[in-house]
């Protein structure tokens, strides 16, 4: 088998120069049903799939169960609001390294305080925000791109001859890998130190609410 990390690598840069994300004005302001909200969302994440031509993007499955687990909020009479279709693009990004459970953390303060809150500063505002910080990350990531691939190409220099390319393109994609899971795990540890403290806010609020119940109680007994 020949492998051409040359050409790997340049696929690899050029295909980040390709990747684009829905930016919030291109969502409709108008409320959809389910078969637009998916039929939306093919054609504007289809060329981010694996595989374009079989793989799906969303299902209704998918829709449904997103609502079922408290990712998304329910549709209002069958139809979903632009706030939806931003939530639903965040989930789709980040279901390929977190679980339904770290989604939940994370998006449960976001559904709080920035859907359909009617504010100058609503949930297009957070997601514009953030995605224009991605898209400056593009440049570091191209730059840590060709330093591993370098490091991966002096790997291995006394290796059998007949194996020493594939073993190059396996310590390249070692490399991506580790990069990939250590940064996962700090997501990880982040979420839950994050839910821990908001768990236990809410367990202090809820007993001050309850003392001031218990003496509101105890005031009118009087």
């Amino acid at each position: 088998m020949t492998i051409n990390m040359e050409d790997l690598l340049n696929s690899i840069l050029n295909s980040l120069d390709r990747i684009e994300y829905i930016k919030a004005e291109d969502i409709p302001d108008i409320d959809l049903y389910m078969d637009q909200v998916t039929t939306f969302m093919e054609s504007h994440l289809r060329n981010s799939a694996r595989n374009p031509q079989s793989d799906k993007i969303l299902t209704k499955t998918m829709i449904n169960n997103y609502a079922k687990n408290n990712l998304l909020p329910p549709p209002i009479k069958k139809k979903y609001s632009k706030d939806h279709v931003l939530l639903l693009i965040f989930i789709y990004y980040y279901k390929g390294i977190l679980s339904i459970s770290d989604i939940q953390d994370l998006l449960k303060p976001i559904k709080e305080r920035f859907f359909a809150n009617g504010k100058e500063f609503d949930l297009s505002s957070v997601y514009e925000e953030v995605w224009g910080l991605e898209q400056d990350q593009t440049a570091v990531m191209k730059a840590d791109l060709e330093e591993k691939f370098r490091i991966a190409q002096k790997s291995f220099e006394n290796a059998p001859e007949d194996s020493q390319e594939f073993l190059k393109f396996f310590s390249f994609i070692c490399m991506l890998s580790f990069d990939v899971y250590v940064k996962t795990l700090l997501i990880e540890k982040m979420i839950d130190g994050f839910a821990t403290k908001r768990a236990e806010k809410e367990r202090k609020k809820s007993k001050v609410q309850d003392k001031k119940e218990e003496t509101d109680f105890a005031g009118r007994e009087d």
